[in-house]
């Protein structure tokens, strides 16, 4: 059981599948008690029934600017001792916007960035004073390696999670002003074994693989977690920022 986590009361946006289900569980196994956010109520009651007394979760479509409105306004109200936000919560959408009708590739592209950038942001802002509150506080925000370099596949998912690097850097530093014992961490995460990614690209790492190292990067204070082959891409970028947007291109 981790000391640095034991106790503490964990946020986590998309925290009933793939890479935040597993950092639900492993939350849990270092003595947190878990907000679990997502959209699937089965997927949620699920988790609730693994997890009794643990776990208690909200539904709520991080695409909706209401619902995330009422998601900030609830959590503040019944659970103030939230002392750390992991925004993990994403959608990717591959598409060829010269063969999309543009009315789809819109819709498209404004879920994207609604669920990718305007959640994760309003959400910690909204939360910001809470967690500011606290003895000790986190905020973590996922992010990917295409916020370094995009995809051509990827073109919107990539510009929210860059988008996304940039307001957690900035973040960050009003932090280290204005309230330093709230630690803000940005993971950068490789190719993870999700939904998300059936079917696109090889050597991805597990959904529990990707939770364990944000955790230990969280433990560790780091301000920059790269986890699987990002860490390889932290280097190519640093060398050869040319190479690196041609390989991940």
């Amino acid at each position: 059981m981790s000391p640095a986590l034991h106790g503490r009361t964990a946020l986590v946006t998309g925290g009933a599948r793939g890479i935040g289900l597993e950092l639900t569980r492993q939350l849990v196994a270092r003595g947190c008690r878990v907000i679990a956010v997502g959209q699937s109520q089965s997927h949620l009651a699920a988790l609730e029934q693994a997890f009794p007394g643990a776990v208690v979760t909200r539904r709520a479509d991080l695409s909706s600017r209401a619902e995330v409105d009422t998601l900030v306004a609830d959590l503040t109200r019944e659970h103030p001792d939230i002392d750390l936000l992991i925004n993990n919560a994403g959608v990717q959408v591959e598409m060829d916007l010269f063969a999309l009708p543009p009315a789809q590739a819109t819709e498209f592209a404004r879920q994207e960035i609604a669920t990718n950038l305007d959640a994760v942001v309003a959400l910690t802002l909204g939360l910001l004073p809470v967690l500011a509150r606290q003895e000790r506080a986190a905020i973590v925000t996922v992010t990917s390696g295409l916020a370094i370099a995009p995809k051509a596949a990827s073109p919107v998912y990539g510009a929210t999670k860059a988008a996304a690097r940039s307001f957690t850097r900035a973040l960050r530093y009003q932090c280290q002003r204005a309230a330093p014992h709230l630690q803000i961490s940005e993971a950068i995460m490789s190719l993870v074994a999700t939904d998300m990614t059936e079917g696109r690209g090889s050597g991805k790492i597990t959904p529990a693989q990707a939770a364990a190292a944000v955790l230990a990067g969280l433990e560790r204070g780091q301000a920059e977690i790269w986890v699987g082959k990002a860490r390889l891409l932290r280097l190519v970028n640093r060398l050869s920022p040319g190479l690196a947007a041609r390989l991940l291109r």
